[in-house]
């Protein structure tokens, strides 16, 4: 798919990018709708109103490792439109529902086919984008989906104060349809799927079922979901470099949603605030992930300059890009301190606590992407897996910290308990640090990695013993053909001598 036109790889990624930010969006934006849920369905307590939205959660982390991995069946494309088409369908009857009950279920269902989009995006860059390109690339595609959590409470709080919690749903919808008729568009981009559709084309057209591909199908279809399935819980369990990295981000993770519940107790509650305005105090987030994207050519320079490379190929290593991650570490609890200690009283002026989301939303916003960078650099053809147990865990985590949140937020106030969640973030701020320092170390005692080296170096001695065959054959080939030659030399002389004896025969006689 890298040769297709510019316009149209630039077409794709901004479908892909829309139809995952719709995704998103609707987990976040039925924050906003929360008090016309309890209303409606009469219920008091805020944690059960915020099972909408951990549900969602669940249902996300769920669909990575069920639906997702499909793609790798069936290809990209398909598993977009089914997933979507079904995540549309459900959609509607979030906003026709008459129980919570039903509310949450469907939500869960939903989610469970929306995190396809989630899962594959990523993938569809690297389909498309050449490795010169690449991180451009994954950069414009990552402003959608990491500013969906954001813009789902500021574009929520709005259509609830206006138009009731319903039409919040109904919006989704209707954006979610727009993005299903982009995404069916855009051309099949797997190159396994492409390739063995070309290769049954040709069995088809020819007759011939010798056309095949490295890619068909050589164990069935259950053994390769059992092991998609399997592998992200098999690797988070054994491999102390997932160890570590899933505990930081899903915790940083886990903050970040609780803010969809901590942001409207301090403005709604404490400062008085309409649900729309409160939906405004998001933007310090979103802008500091817009800025943490719009760097990339300067954390593209900081990697290119780190003195960690790899020694085969004097590219920059992992833990160069574990550099990146350090700087997002580290802002991170900047942010979510400062935000709890100026938040209230109601007299400090809420354009400072909104200001300091932003280095809250950049520290998220690297770390998350360089932080998939790092895994995908060190875990090569395992990468995929890698990243589904990260995002299963990472998603429990966001699911289940924001039940907590309303109780905490009142037992302890928004300053004590935001400064709790703070000084978690301090405490995990080694870890990064820890892999760009002893990165190369660990990774040389992880066994996935060492067997995947050990691959590796097995397919370049049978490259290299093939080669030699080749070299060999050439070198055959190339004296028969001499011996050929020179035999019919030899024999034209002979047969030049001959005629010439015959004629010197017919002379004399």
């Amino acid at each position: 798919p890298r040769p297709r036109p510019l316009w149209y790889r630039a077409f794709t990624i901004f479908s892909i990018s829309y139809a995952t930010w719709v995704v998103v969006l609707h987990s976040t934006s039925y924050t906003a709708t929360i008090p016309g849920v309890m209303a409606d369905f009469n219920i008091s307590s805020r944690p059960v109103a915020t099972l909408g939205l951990t549900t969602y959660l669940i249902g996300l982390a769920a669909g990575s490792v069920v639906v997702a991995p499909m793609s790798e069946i069936y290809g990209r494309r398909w598993v977009y439109l089914v997933c979507l088409g079904v995540f549309v369908a459900l959609v509607l009857p979030c906003g026709l529902v008459g129980s919570l009950e039903g509310l949450v279920v469907l939500r869960f269902v939903g989610a469970v086919f929306g995190a396809a989009l989630i899962s594959n995006g990523p993938g569809t860059i690297v389909d498309i984008a050449g490795d010169e390109s690449l991180a451009l690339c994954m950069s414009w595609y990552s402003i959608a989906p990491l500013n969906g959590p954001v813009t789902g409470p500021l574009i929520g709080g709005f259509v609830y104060e206006r138009l009731g919690w319903r039409w919040a749903n109904w919006l989704a919808m209707i954006l979610a349809g727009v993005a299903f008729v982009m995404v069916a568009l855009v051309r099949e981009t797997y190159v396994p799927a492409l390739v063995q559709a070309k290769a049954a084309r040709l069995r088809k057209e020819t007759g011939d079922d010798r056309w095949w591909s490295r890619h068909d199908q050589r164990v069935s279809t259950m053994a390769l979901l059992r092991t998609n399935l399997s592998r992200p819980f098999v690797l988070a369990a054994t491999e102390s470099i997932l160890w570590f990295f899933n505990i930081w981000i899903s915790i940083i993770y886990g903050i970040l949603y609780l803010c969809f519940v901590a942001y409207p107790i301090v403005f709604t509650t404490h400062r008085s605030w309409t649900v729309a305005q409160t939906g405004l105090s998001f933007l310090g987030i979103g802008v500091g992930t817009l800025l943490g994207i719009a760097l990339e050519p300067l954390w593209r320079r900081l990697i290119n300059a780190s003195p960690k490379r790899d020694p085969l190929t004097n590219r920059p290593s992992p833990e160069a890009t574990a550099l990146v991650m350090c700087i997002g570490a580290v802002l991170t609890p900047i942010g979510q301190l400062v935000f709890s200690w100026t938040c209230l009283p109601a007299t400090i002026h809420p354009a400072i606590p909104i200001a300091f989301g932003i280095p809250f939303g950049m520290g998220n916003t690297l770390s998350f992407i360089y932080g998939s960078n790092y895994l995908a650099a060190a875990y090569g053809d395992f990468a995929a897996s890698a990243m589904a147990g990260n995002t299963v865990m990472r998603s429990l985590f966001g699911a289940a910290l924001p039940l907590a949140g309303p109780a905490m937020y009142t037992a302890m106030t928004p300053r004590w308990a935001g400064t709790l969640l703070g000084l978690m973030e301090v405490l995990l701020v080694p870890i990064p640090f820890a892999f760009y320092r002893y990165g190369d170390k660990i990774r040389e005692k992880s066994r996935v990695i060492r067997w995947m080296r050990e691959e590796r170096e097995r397919g370049e001695r049978r490259a290299a013993r093939a080669e030699a065959r080749r070299v060999r054959a050439e070198g055959r080939g190339v004296e028969k053909v001499e011996e050929k030659e020179m035999g019919g030399a030899v024999g034209g002389c002979e047969g030049e001598g001959r005629e010439q004896a015959a004629a010197q025969g017919a002379r004399m006689a």
